[in-house]
């Protein structure tokens, strides 16, 4: 039977949680604007409306899922606090807004980027307050003061140490690097700027939940682990699937260090190894055409990535079932994670 926690569709939650704010009684309890007053049409035209736009927008959601299941593996028979699941929805769409703004992306889930729609300025402030919107729907919560602190410490080290991942991401071009440098610079990247907030959202239920500190850890590892593999499917995607080709041409043109990168700086010799760096440049300076590297990529690893994420997929499964073993929300996760694997071609 499926876990009903792990089919919900957060996106009418998120609006309407998203509308009480901009509600004239919330504005003023929470700006304190007194007897004044700021016209709707200014505040849709200033903030709600690219916040709106954006939030609509389909996605996968599965960070969200993620926390109703550390919720139910922590114990918790009741259902957790809604607002719960949104804190990870809401930081990732924060996250997704200013990444598309700093690598001037055109398109994000099936629409314009918020910053080519709205505006640079806009988008940037929407994308901003995306992240400082958690701490009022932790206040909705009304948590116990100890669970609180110990949610919302975790909610600032996710956030500070995805700001040192997207550093890296954005200044580091993968042929400044030497061949020994590549796989530590794309694993440290990935873990600060992904795997962080996949672990955020593969322990923030137990945390709220009060859970034993051996639940927490566990699904925080796994989270990691997760958010890893997740990187791995949407570098190598971006070269194997025709649908995502914009998103590995994008890649490669700006010389970024991927998991195909570094999965070529484990398994080449120097030779072959310095052939695809040279050909990274050539991309970067518009001399060549992504895709002929990318076709490159592909034969040289393409089906060694394959392998790798499988293995390190399925160690991250393994893992986690020592602790809880066969657990119906596990079953869930691990079956989503197998339908996403084929998105990304």
């Amino acid at each position: 039977m499926t876990n009903t926690a792990l089919v919900l569709d957060h996106k009418p939650l998120i609006l309407e949680v998203l509308s009480e704010h901009f509600s004239e009684a919330s504005l003023e309890r929470t700006l304190g604007l007194g007897e004044e007053r700021v016209p709707w049409r200014v505040w849709d035209e200033a903030l709600y409306g690219p916040l709106s736009d954006f939030l609509s927008r389909p996605g996968k959601e599965f960070r969200g899922r993620l926390v109703s299941m550390a919720w139910e593996l922590a114990g918790q028979k009741s259902s957790p606090p809604p607002e719960l699941a949104l804190v990870v929805e809401v930081l990732h769409a924060g996250s997704l807004i200013v990444d598309d703004i700093e690598d001037d992306s055109s398109y994000r889930r099936g629409e314009l980027a918020l910053h080519k729609k709205w505006g640079l300025p806009r988008a940037l402030n929407a994308g901003s307050w995306l992240y400082f919107w958690p701490d009022a729907l932790l206040e909705r919560m009304q948590l116990a003061p100890p669970i609180e602190l110990g949610v919302r410490r975790a909610i600032d080290r996710t956030l500070l140490s995805a700001h040192h991942g997207q550093a890296l991401d954005l200044s580091t071009r993968v042929f400044d690097l030497t061949q020994s440098e590549v796989p530590d610079v794309v694993s440290v990247t990935t873990r600060l700027k992904t795997g962080m907030l996949m672990q955020l959202a593969a322990s923030l239920g137990t945390i709220a939940a009060g859970g034993p500190r051996h639940v927490t850890q566990a699904l925080a590892r796994f989270g990691m682990k997760l958010g890893a593999g997740l990187q791995m499917l949407d570098d190598l995607g971006g070269i194997v699937s025709v649908e995502r080709c914009h998103k590995g041409h994008e890649d490669l043109t700006s010389a970024r260090p991927t998991w195909l990168f570094a999965w070529a700086a484990e398994e080449l010799d120097r030779t072959a190894y310095q052939r695809l760096r040279r050909r990274s440049e050539e991309v970067a300076k518009r001399e060549l055409h992504p895709e002929a590297l990318a076709e490159e990529l592909r034969d040289r690893v393409g089906g060694v990535g394959r392998e790798r994420i499988s293995a390190h997929l399925r160690s991250a499964f393994e893992e986690l079932g020592s602790v809880f073993g066969d657990a119906p929300a596990l079953v869930d996760v691990k079956a989503e994670i197998e339908l996403l694997g084929r998105s990304y071609g």
